[in-house]
């Protein structure tokens, strides 16, 4: 039968190849720096809007992992209101919404402080208010006390994927991982956050709500290794797109001797994509905080300022009168005045191929 990594002797022990992660840590740590200089840059109320979609999305996609899908408005309105932000449009929020709100916003929040056994059993707690787990009754705000395997398939025909160490040595286990977690190490924190992840999943100290703890464990310390609660792009969110091989690699490594070179090398590529995206999105926020500030003066109707927001965030196909006056929800008469006004006035010109029908463009600086 193979092993599990925790049933090797040198557990908890963990080793890696520096030199193959070397590259793409360093990578990683530019982009960092740069994404945070870029927001650094920014006015404060697109600064509060980046870090709204950003914690927004982080919450959704986390729970979407596990194939909770929860609500968009809900969880938006949950965070406006808990960091005291000005958001149009707050809504009442379920009680298992704010709890996962609760648990990611004292992680990315609260940083700096230490993570101990009750900050633990509270995140557990929030995550599960009622103390059901869909059909199942949990033992919520301490650890499992019974057995616990991660299996998939139809009852009877269960396959088994990981059995967690016994139940009588996770406090144990959780001793060592906290004194690690918060002691000094000389380990980058972004690497020390990859590491907490897998090791957290290792342990699965919890009845459930493992997965969504660890990827709260990795947002906190990835908060420290930018000294930042602003949190501009989201982890899980990638883990979503990559989620097939995010438990594949989990899968591989768990029966590593000690080994995790290869959890490392995902994780830090998985986050390099992450912060990608999240640079795409901010050139566009940038674009269009520009664009709006240079036609700050400007006077424009309802109808225009809707086209036009829709451009900055990348309209999809072209733009014509038809789909103005629909998008819009006015006369093609009308539409063809609001455009006749914005060529007058610079912003938006024919596009260059004709053609039959007349396609418009936004002036790009």
């Amino acid at each position: 039968m193979t092993k599990y990594i925790y049933q090797y002797d040198q557990w908890p022990k963990l080793t890696w190849d520096d030199k193959e992660i070397h590259v793409i840590l360093g990578t990683v740590r530019h982009l960092q720096g740069k994404i945070l200089g870029q927001m650094g840059a920014l006015g404060f109320s697109i600064k509060e809007e980046a870090i709204l979609s950003t914690l927004t999305l982080d919450v959704l996609k986390s729970s979407e992992i596990e194939g909770e899908m929860l609500n968009y408005e809900q969880v938006r309105s949950s965070i406006a209101r808990k960091l005291g932000l000005e958001y149009a449009g707050l809504v009442h929020v379920d009680r298992n919404v704010e709890g996962v709100v609760e648990m990611m916003l004292d992680a990315t929040q609260k940083y700096k402080e230490p993570l101990d056994h009750e900050r633990l059993f509270g995140w557990h707690a929030a995550l599960f208010p009622t103390g059901w787990s869909g059909m199942h009754r949990i033992d919520t705000g301490n650890y499992r006390k019974g057995e616990m395997q991660v299996v998939s398939g139809p009852m009877g025909k269960e396959k088994v994927h990981y059995q967690a160490p016994q139940p009588e040595c996770v406090k144990q286990e959780m001793d060592t991982f906290l004194n690690w977690f918060n002691g000094e190490t000389k380990i980058d924190a972004v690497l020390k956050a990859a590491i907490a992840h897998f090791w957290f999943i290792i342990i699965h100290p919890f009845d459930d709500g493992n997965g969504r703890i660890a990827r709260a464990i990795s947002d906190m310390l990835l908060a420290r290794s930018e000294d930042s609660s602003q949190r501009f792009y989201s982890l899980s969110s990638q883990i979503l797109i990559e989620k097939k091989v995010y438990y594949e690699i989990l899968q591989k490594v768990q029966h590593s001797s000690g080994d995790i070179t290869e959890w490392l090398d995902w994780f830090l590529n998985c986050m390099y994509r992450a912060l990608m995206s999240t640079d795409e999105t901010m050139k566009r926020v940038l674009q269009k905080a520009s664009f709006w500030d240079k036609h700050k003066e400007m006077i424009l109707n309802s109808r225009q300022r809707l086209i036009l927001n829709k451009l900055l965030d990348g309209f999809e196909g072209k733009l014509k009168t038809s789909k103005w006056a629909k998008i819009a929800k006015c006369s093609a008469d009308t539409a063809l005045r609001d455009i006749k006004d914005l060529v007058e006035k610079g912003v938006l010109k024919q596009e260059e191929q004709g053609g039959r029908s007349t396609n418009y463009e936004l002036i790009e600086d």
